[in-house]
């Protein structure tokens, strides 16, 4: 594994200022298996089409199943009624 790249490991809601992103941005994923067996999913995401150089993967998270239920359970906090 890339020493670069990290799991997540878990969420905390953050209190930055943060406001919308202007752009957007394609995001890949992959499933890939842990050193363990287990699924890992991989999302990684490339960069704006403003951008200068041709497209590369700019941010890559990787998520576990108990983070993978972490991120459900924040998704369905924030948006109720999706299934």
């Amino acid at each position: 594994m890339d020493e670069t790249l990290a799991r997540i490991r878990g969420f905390e809601r953050g209190a930055q200022d943060v406001r919308p992103h202007a752009s957007e941005v394609d995001c890949y994923y992959q499933v890939v298996n842990d050193s363990d067996g287990g699924a890992l999913l991989h999302l990684s995401t490339f960069g704006s089409d403003n951008r200068q150089s041709k497209p590369k993967s700019s941010q890559v998270l990787q998520l576990n199943r108990e983070t993978a239920a972490e991120l459900m359970a924040i998704i369905k906090s924030v948006f109720p009624g999706i299934a």
